[in-house]
C-alpha cells in the first residue's frame, strides 16, 4: 500500500507538465470553436490518440497508479484547457470504469481495446444508466433485460438518457433492470457491440455548457447481445441475485451495489477532479486578470474588494484538490469510504467549481460576462459538476447516510 503523500514523484510530475503542454497548446485555442459548434472534436481527440493521451494504455497506467493520483493530475491538467473537449477525451474512461468494475478479465480484454480504437481510426464509447424517469433515483430504471436461454442471448428495451457519446459511440455499456422484484440490487450491466441491429440515437441534447461534449437518448429497441456481453456472467449474476432474494425475505441484510452505483463509486473522485481543473482555469485567469487591469490608477487586485476574492478562490481550489487526492488515494488502496470521503470530494469540488467560475466573472466585470474572455464559458461549464455523477443534494444524502447510519430521505 502507498503512503498518501501530496508531493508528485518526478514521473508524475512529468505527466503532468505534458498534460499540461497539450492542454495549453492544442485543446485551449481549440475551445471557443467547439463550444460554438456543439459537436465532436473528433480532430482534438484524434491529436490525443496521436500522442498517447487518448489511449487505454495512457489509462490504465493513470488508473493502475499505486499513490492514486493518476487519474486526478490527469482529469484536472486536462480539463484546465477546457471541459467540454477534454470531457470528449475522457468521457470513454466512464464505459470502461464500468467494465473494469463489475466485468470478467476476458470482457476487460476484449471490449476495452475496442472503446478507444488507435489513432488512425479513433473510436468512443458510452455508459447508459440514467433515463427519463429515473436518474438520481435508480430504483425507477425501467429498461429491461430478458435472457433468452434458447438462444444464450440478452434483450434489451428502453431509453436511456443523458449519455455521453450515446448514439455515436462503437460500444456502449448499459445498465437494465434483470429483476425487477429487487428494485435496484436487480439491475446487471451489459455490453452493446458496435453496430447492433436494435439501438439507435436518440435525441441530442443542446447544453448550458461542455457543449463540445455529445450528449443524447439511446433508444433499445428489442436489442440481442450474445450471453458473453453481461458484464461478470450469468453464474456471478444469478449468485448475486439469489443473496440479494434471501436477504429481501430475511427483511434487509448487508447493502448489495448495484452496477451503477459501482461505477459511480469508482468515478466521483475524477469529477471532483475536473472540476479543480476548471476553477483553477478561471482563478488563473481572474488573477492575470486583477493585477494587469487598471482602474482609478492601479490595478484592481489592490483593492481588498478583489484581492480578498482572489485570497477565497485559490484556497477552496486548494481545498477541495486535497479532498479530492484523498478519496483517489482511498480508493486506489482499498480504503473504506466510511465517511463518504468519495462523495465529500465530488461535492465541495463540484460547489468550488461553479463559485469561483462566478467570481471569476465579477472579478473581469462586464469583460467576463463576454465570450471575448473565457471565465464566460468555464461558469457555464462548471455547472454540470453539481449534477451529473449524482447531484449535489445526492452528495450530502450519501454522506448523511454514512455518518449517521440512518435511512435519511
Amino acid at each position: 500500500m502507498a503512503e498518501f503523500t501530496m508531493e508528485l514523484n518526478d514521473e508524475q510530475r512529468e505527466v503532468r507538465d505534458w498534460l499540461h503542454g497539450f492542454a495549453a497548446d492544442v485543446i485551449r485555442p481549440a475551445a471557443a470553436e467547439w463550444d460554438e459548434r456543439e459537436e465532436t472534436p473528433w480532430p482534438v481527440i484524434q491529436e490525443a490518440a496521436k500522442v498517447g493521451i487518448y489511449s487505454l494504455d495512457f489509462y490504465a497506467q493513470q488508473y493502475f497508479d499505486p499513490t492514486g493520483l493518476g487519474i486526478p493530475m490527469a482529469m484536472e491538467e486536462l480539463f484546465w484547457g477546457d471541459a467540454g473537449i477534454a470531457l470528449s477525451i475522457v468521457g470513454t474512461g466512464l464505459a470502461a470504469v464500468g467494465v473494469l468494475a463489475n466485468g470478467t478479465e476476458e470482457q476487460i480484454g476484449t471490449w476495452i481495446p475496442q472503446m478507444y480504437g488507435d489513432a488512425n481510426d479513433v473510436k468512443v464509447a458510452a455508459f447508459c444508466s440514467s433515463e427519463p424517469d429515473a436518474g438520481s433515483d435508480v430504483a425507477s430504471m425501467r429498461t429491461r433485460a430478458v435472457y433468452d436461454e434458447a438462444k444464450d442471448e440478452w434483450v434489451l428495451n428502453g431509453t436511456k438518457t443523458w449519455a455521453t457519446n450515446g448514439g455515436i459511440a462503437n460500444v456502449h455499456v448499459v445498465v437494465a433492470v434483470v429483476d425487477p422484484d429487487l428494485g435496484s440490487k436487480g439491475h446487471a450491466s451489459f455490453i452493446v457491440p458496435p453496430s447492433t441491429p436494435g439501438l439507435s440515437q436518440g435525441q441530442k441534447f443542446k447544453k448550458h455548457g461542455i457543449r463540445a461534449s455529445h450528449t443524447a437518448e439511446v433508444v433499445l429497441d428489442n436489442v440481442r447481445i450474445p450471453g458473453s456481453c453481461l458484464l461478470g456472467g450469468k453464474a456471478k449474476l444469478d449468485e448475486r441475485l439469489a443473496r440479494a432474494r434471501e436477504r429481501a425475505k430475511a427483511g434487509g441484510g448487508e447493502r448489495v451495489k448495484n452496477a451503477a452505483m459501482a461505477t459511480f463509486e469508482a468515478s466521483r473522485p475524477a469529477v471532483g477532479a475536473m472540476a479543480v481543473g476548471t476553477a483553477r482555469a478561471a482563478y488563473e485567469v481572474a488573477l492575470d486578470y486583477a493585477m494587469t487591469r487598471e482602474q482609478f490608477g492601479r490595478p484592481i487586485i489592490d483593492n481588498q474588494g478583489v484581492a480578498f476574492q482572489l485570497a477565497d478562490m485559490r484556497t477552496s481550489i486548494d481545498a477541495a484538490r486535497l479532498l479530492v487526492w484523498r478519496a483517489s488515494w482511498m480508493a486506489v488502496n482499498g480504503k473504506p469510504f466510511t465517511a463518504a470521503e468519495g462523495s465529500m470530494s465530488k461535492l465541495f469540488a463540484s460547489e468550488t467549481a461553479k463559485k469561483v467560475t462566478g467570481q471569476a466573472i465579477q472579478i473581469l466585470g462586464g469583460n467576463g460576462y463576454t465570450r471575448e474572455y473565457p471565465v464566460e464559458r468555464m461558469h457555464r461549464d462548471a455547472a454540470i459538476y453539481t449534477i451529473f455523477e449524482g447531484t449535489r443534494e445526492i452528495q450530502r444524502l450519501v454522506i448523511a447516510r454514512t455518518l449517521s447510519g440512518m435511512p435519511i430521505r
